[in-house]
């Protein structure tokens, strides 16, 4: 290495530090002639601007690169032209300098060199450009020929192909960090900071959510800017829902298997930067400003009362096994940033997506605990949701709740504050961990999903599974101070059928996905109400949106914290695709013209009004977990279930095969204080569910429990923007209809 900058612009071209004009926060307007690159500092790690000695602007770089040989940070004119810079500097395996005169809005990269030797898992090749790990912006896309992979990717003899090293330079083909100046406080921002038991849920993608909605200027549309459009926000207030779950907007690449077949990952759930919002999502520019239009989401979305939780994947990169591109972790450090087997050339692999992070390994921890800190502290979100969080729960193999991922985490200052979600399986031997996450976390409740698509098609044995999940699921939660708002209840997600799909489907059709329809799961408890597909048949058509409201009313009336998806609340199709993950289109995205569909505008009106039923009444976002026992002596508890006869269930009961569950919730019996040290007192309810397909009589309970009864919710009804205001006497045998359910306050 040298002390000079390698160039390669043309001669006489200035190199990096040599005299390039400065001024930003007073300092001077003009570099001196010498040093090109200064010591700086070992942290913090990425590219941080700020003013040198002297009062020179400049920018420190520092990487961790523990086994490599030497590192060049490679600066790019606005034409594409090089500058390569050596960091000679070596603090604790942390490679850094200080180079003054780079400013904002600086393209860049690093090159590090280093063994070439696949067999024992070191993969070094200064040939390829790599992507800063802490690049807080990324200007370009990844297009992935040739060029990027640090192997002969077309070698003919596939099954060494990894071992051969590629010569080519990938600096034209990859996109580069932008170095970026952040001087914002945030102290004109408010955050929501709304309990979990008071918390509703709603899973959406940026650009998904805005691309045909109306109301947002065409320019905005699939955008941060756009999601912050008062059109937008409008509807999420509107709904009620108190937080969106944002699917990744971390920079992403697309995979190579799809660009081939000209489709581009949707989803996002293949991150290559962790502190870069993903520049395709920003209408503002890509050399820094997606930065600030990110914030200005956070703070109009804060500012509406509404919090924003981030879907991450941190277990595995867009770098994928061996026979995957070199975009940057590999190139940094590969043995030390991902889990390898005992054959080195090779990855382990919790994940399915060809690596996983070996999160074991202190610089890889911080990575993510960096990452996850600038999220809160600087872009101001309020909290994750954790991809195929069992992965990050490995210890050196098996998943272990006293691992060093979930250690930090319990004792970070910043991070156990925020909220936390567990996608709490991976694919590894081991990897279903649904109630295991420790205190603090809250967990996907996959059991509650299955248990209550099974109820309404009709498929379970007993109403066992169906008692837990509408309760809390105890089962699975009431352990070391768990609450009943550790179970995230869903009944759709991203991944699988929409709600409308889930009652108009029982296969998945995924042709447009180019994989011959093999792809996404076959397990999907659904069930068509008698045709596949879309149909004309209007008793089929009525029987589904009933279907609709049936799963929707469960949902908000289950104790635990429910989760919507974007859409299903008006009625959004997939057209029967179960993993749209690449369908940056119409199938993909939000159709708001169904809000002018009487029929479906019917359903968005049920969602917001049950909604608005779970704020009002503390008995059905309970923040403990009922006992089922007598609090007084007129033998009322505060959870009883009924049989249709109106009698309370006994352990027979709960064996025995039964289509229809009374669940009675007292409003007399709430645990904890409100703010000013008062008992919280709330009406008490009587849920009525009959999954049946004819109606049947149900016994109402009589005294204590209830002198009469007033419906509140039927979802027979196909109107259900008005209470329907029919009262009962205790004692009275009522017709449930088929397949319905009954929501009665007791009066």
């Amino acid at each position: 290495m040298t002390s000079a900058a390698e160039q390669r612009a043309p001669a006489g071209e200035p190199a990096a530090g040599s005299g390039q004009p400065a001024a930003v926060n007073g300092a001077r307007r003009a570099v001196p002639p010498t040093p090109a690159v200064w010591p700086g500092t070992p942290t913090p790690l990425g590219a941080r601007f700020r003013v040198g000695p002297d009062g020179i602007a400049g920018t420190n770089f520092a990487l961790w690169a523990a086994g490599a040989e030497a590192v060049r940070v490679c600066l790019f004119d606005e034409g594409g032209r090089e500058t390569r810079i050596p960091l000679t500097e070596l603090t604790h395996e942390i490679w850094h300098g200080f180079v003054p005169g780079v400013m904002p809005g600086q393209r860049y990269g690093y090159r590090v060199d280093g063994r070439w030797d696949p067999w024992t898992g070191a993969r070094w090749n200064p040939a390829k450009l790599l992507l800063d790990p802490y690049a807080r912006a990324v200007d370009g896309e990844f297009g992935l020929p040739p060029e990027v992979y640090g192997h002969v990717r077309d070698w003919p003899e596939q099954q060494v192909a990894d071992t051969v090293r590629d010569e080519r330079d990938s600096a034209p083909y990859v996109p580069k960090g932008v170095v970026v100046h952040d001087d914002d406080d945030w102290s004109d921002d408010h955050r929501p900071k709304t309990p979990w038991a008071d918390s509703v849920l709603y899973e959406l993608h940026v650009r998904g959510f805005t691309k045909l909605h109306p109301g947002i200027p065409e320019e905005l549309r699939g955008t941060y800017a756009g999601l912050a459009h008062p059109a937008a926000v409008e509807h999420l207030v509107s709904l009620g829902v108190t937080a969106v779950e944002l699917l990744p907007v971390h920079q992403f690449a697309h995979e190579d298997h799809l660009l081939r077949r000209g489709l581009r990952n949707y989803w996002g759930y293949n991150s290559i930067g962790y502190f870069a919002p993903h520049a395709a999502y920003a209408a503002s520019g890509t050399t820094g400003q997606q930065v600030g239009e990110f914030k200005r989401m956070v703070r109009a979305l804060h500012a509406a009362g509404i919090e924003v939780i981030l879907d991450v994947v941190y277990n595995h990169t867009a770098e994928a096994g061996e026979l995957g591109p070199t975009l940057s972790l590999k190139g940094i450090d590969n043995r030390g940033y991902y889990r390898l087997q005992g054959d080195a050339r090779r990855y382990a692999d919790y994940t399915g997506c060809g690596n996983t992070l070996h999160v074991v390994q202190p610089q890889v921890l911080r990575l993510i605990t960096d990452s996850l800190r600038y999220w809160v502290t600087e872009m101001g979100v309020d909290g994750f949701r954790f991809d195929l969080a069992a992965a990050l729960a490995r210890s050196m193999h098996d998943v272990d709740m006293l691992s060093p991922f979930l250690a930090v985490i319990a004792q970070d200052p910043v991070l156990r504050r925020v909220k936390l979600i567990a996608e709490p399986w991976d694919i590894g031997s081991g990897g279903y961990q649904v109630g295991a996450f420790p205190p603090l976390w809250t967990e996907w409740n996959d059991r509650y999903r299955n248990a209550v698509r099974d109820f309404w098609r009709h498929a379970l044995p007993d109403v066992r599974e169906m008692g837990y999940r509408l309760s809390g699921s105890s089962d699975l939660y009431a352990w070391g101070g768990r609450r009943p708002y550790a179970s995230v209840n869903f009944v759709t997600a991203h991944d699988g059928f929409t709600l409308r799909d889930l009652v108009s489907y029982e296969t998945k059709h995924n042709e447009a996905n180019g994989e011959n329809n093999r792809d996404g799961t076959n397990d999907n408890r659904s069930w068509n109400c008698g045709a596949e597909g879309e149909t004309g048949d209007e008793r089929v058509g009525a029987l589904r949106r009933r279907q609709l409201r049936n799963l929707l009313t469960t949902l908000l009336l289950s104790t635990g914290v429910p989760m919507l998806v974007a859409g299903d609340e008006l009625g959004r199709t997939q057209r029967g695709n179960n993993n749209a993950y690449c369908q940056d289109n119409e199938i993909g995205w939000l159709d708001w013209s169904l809000l002018e569909d009487p029929g479906w505008r019917a359903l968005y009106d049920l969602t917001t009004r049950l909604i608005a039923l779970r704020h009002r009444h503390p008995v059905l976002r309970r923040r403990a977990f009922f006992s089922g026992r007598a609090q007084t002596a007129d033998g009322l508890r505060d959870l009883a279930w009924f049989t249709s006869r109106g009698a309370e269930m006994t352990e027979g009961d709960w064996y025995a095969p039964a289509a229809t569950l009374g669940m009675y919730l007292s409003g007399r019996d709430i645990p904890g204080r409100d703010e000013r040290g008062a008992p919280v007192v709330d009406d008490s309810f009587l849920a009525v569910l009959h999954a049946g397909d004819r109606p049947t009589g149900f016994v109402l309970p009589g005294p204590p429990w209830a002198e009469r009864y007033e419906v509140v919710v039927d979802t027979a009804a196909e109107e259900q923007a008005q209470a329907p205001c029919t009262v009962h006497p205790a004692g009275a045998r009522i017709t449930v209809p088929a397949r319905a359910v009954l929501l009665l306050r007791v009066a």
